[in-house]
């Protein structure tokens, strides 16, 4: 079976690394013949800070789908349309907006010199800070701050792109149309029920969509009615995926695909 991990609020937490505890608790679903496999909306750049380097040549699937990486490099990136692309970068100027938009591997920012995503960006020095017009590609928007968000929300849905709303946050998270996590899976050659899934936010809906088994940590209006279990987020959450994943990792031991 595999195992699919968003990162953020679901195996690690206040930017920190993942733990040993949970670590340990994936090298333990290895050893027991399953795969592990990370799906974030970080850009594959900033999921590497927070696994140890052990874990650097697993598959993983970045800015919530529009990078998936295994072996240790990028096999395909998924950029905006040009078209569509005019049209946001004019929304960014009307509605006066800072954000941070990700190349396929360096990026662009412009938002608040204090916000709190700056703990996770490139962190180990990864990538080069760029203008905006130097990226090759754009494959992500996260729009951080502006001076209507609730406008530029309602002109972003009228647009052939996939709109997240990253919570308690406010910031808008940008993808091309048809990406999401889901579609990073397929790109790895993953199979509807093929995977359980592990998730907080409602860009996991889509993966959890076609999981065998979906865990939700924590407690996301969207997302619950997608998920077969939930794990309280409390000073305890580590302890207990760990545990989950034990139990699991046993039953699917027996009964993977």
């Amino acid at each position: 079976m595999k195992f699919v991990f968003d990162l953020d609020g679901t195996i690690c937490f206040k930017g920190q690394p993942v733990s040993d505890e949970l670590l340990k608790a994936l090298e333990s679903l290895v050893e027991l013949g399953h795969e592990v496999v990370f799906a974030s909306a970080r850009p594959i750049r900033d999921l590497l800070p927070v696994l140890h380097k052990r874990w650097h040549d697993y598959p993983m699937i970045g800015g919530n789908g529009s990078m998936v990486a295994t072996e240790g490099r990028i096999m395909s990136t998924v950029g905006f349309d040009h078209e569509i692309l005019l049209v946001l970068l004019d929304l960014l100027e009307t509605y006066n907006v800072g954000y941070l938009i990700d190349g396929e591997w360096d990026y662009a920012y412009t938002g608040p010199v204090d916000h709190p995503i700056l703990l996770n960006l490139d962190p180990h020095k990864l990538a080069a800070r760029v203008a905006l017009h130097e990226l090759k590609s754009v494959v992500k928007i996260l729009m951080l701050t502006s001076d209507d968000m609730a406008g530029l929300e309602e002109k972003l849905r009228l647009l052939d792109v996939v709109v997240h709303i990253h919570q308690g946050e406010g910031a808008l998270d940008i993808s091309p149309t048809g990406i999401h996590k889901w579609s990073g899976l397929q790109q790895l050659g993953i199979a509807a029920g093929e995977y359980v899934a592990f998730g907080n936010d409602a860009n996991d809906i889509s993966m959890f969509q076609h999981a065998r088994h979906k865990v939700m940590i924590g407690d996301h209006p969207q997302l619950a009615s997608f998920a077969s279990e939930q794990l309280q987020l409390d000073q305890n959450i580590e302890h207990a995926i760990a545990e989950r994943l034990k139990s699991l990792g046993r039953l699917y031991a027996v009964t993977s695909v």
